[in-house]
């Protein structure tokens, strides 16, 4: 059985949606914290079990009789994160999987100036101790943190951030495609994958030009010091902690850790990933609409 872990997530419920296109329902089981927010997937035959990270007899339960589990990462940080990805893969030996998949990130690496990216690379590590058979599938940075990190600027006319680099940003679409196949045994990989990304590498002086022609509104783009974005950030009310990590973002696109464009994610999918021009004019419309 493959085992999806945060299948009512953003990434996680579209893997199991694209999954359950190649495989049998009786083939693939969910962890979720909530099993009543994965009660459509219960319906279409998917065996949901209750899963936490946090708590190694419910994971014991989850997973059991797993033949892959995909380890959805969690939005935490730090040691905090690193944790619970271990307690996770210690499940899934535990429950005899003969492969452990994780969903890792482009530029994983101990020295990365990005928080999520260290950890990714802790977790890993983590994965190449168990003695199980891993793939650390290695996304792209997402396209929709974008939009998260240009705000109000898009409303606006003005996105205020402070300088970056270049970021191949791929959609949580193509990535869940990608993941289903290799999960349906279309494609295997052994350790990390190539970075998954899409066919550009974008600034968001780039994304600016992009949403002008898209919405025909004028958008620009603005610097903001570094130390000023921190503070308008916890002014904000985000600790100092978070606040340090969104600075992280624009640090390691300044050292070139997004700017990588490998053609791995299009031969998976069997398509070119969807363009960042493309995935703007979608998400700006349907807010438009509402």
């Amino acid at each position: 059985m493959i085992i999806v872990t945060g299948a009512t997530g953003k990434l996680g419920r579209q893997i199991v949606e694209r999954l359950l296109t190649r495989v049998p329902a009786d083939q693939v089981g969910v962890s979720v914290r909530d099993p009543q927010k994965a009660k459509a997937l219960a319906d279409q035959g998917v065996r949901v079990r209750q899963g936490s990270f946090t708590d190694a007899a419910s994971l014991a339960h989850a997973f059991e009789g797993a033949s892959q589990v995909l380890i959805v990462s969690v939005d935490k940080m730090g040691e905090e994160c690193v944790s619970q990805h271990r307690a996770a893969i210690d499940g899934a030996v535990a429950a005899g999987a003969r492969r452990i998949l994780y969903t890792s990130q482009m530029g994983a690496a101990h020295t990365s100036h990005f928080q999520s990216c260290r950890d990714h690379a802790a977790t890993e590590d983590a994965l190449r101790a168990s003695g199980v058979p891993f793939t650390a599938l290695r996304n792209g940075f997402y396209a929709a943190s974008a939009i998260q990190l240009a705000g109000h600027g898009l409303e606006s006319g003005e996105i205020a951030l402070p300088e970056d680099g270049p970021v191949s940003w791929t959609t949580h679409a193509d990535l869940a495609e990608a993941a289903a196949a290799v999960l349906a045994g279309e494609a295997r990989f052994e350790g990390p994958t190539p970075p998954l990304t899409a066919g550009q590498a974008l600034t968001f002086a780039d994304i600016a030009g992009i949403v002008s022609e898209v919405t025909g509104r004028t958008v620009t783009r603005a610097p903001a010091a570094d130390a000023a974005f921190r503070e308008q950030l916890m002014g904000h009310g985000a600790p100092a902690e978070a606040a340090d990590h969104v600075l992280g973002i624009f640090e390691a696109a300044r050292a070139g850790e997004f700017n990588v464009l490998d053609p791995t994610l299009a031969t998976l999918i069997g398509r070119e990933p969807v363009p960042m021009r493309t995935f703007l004019r979608e998400q700006l419309t349907a807010e438009d609409a509402r």
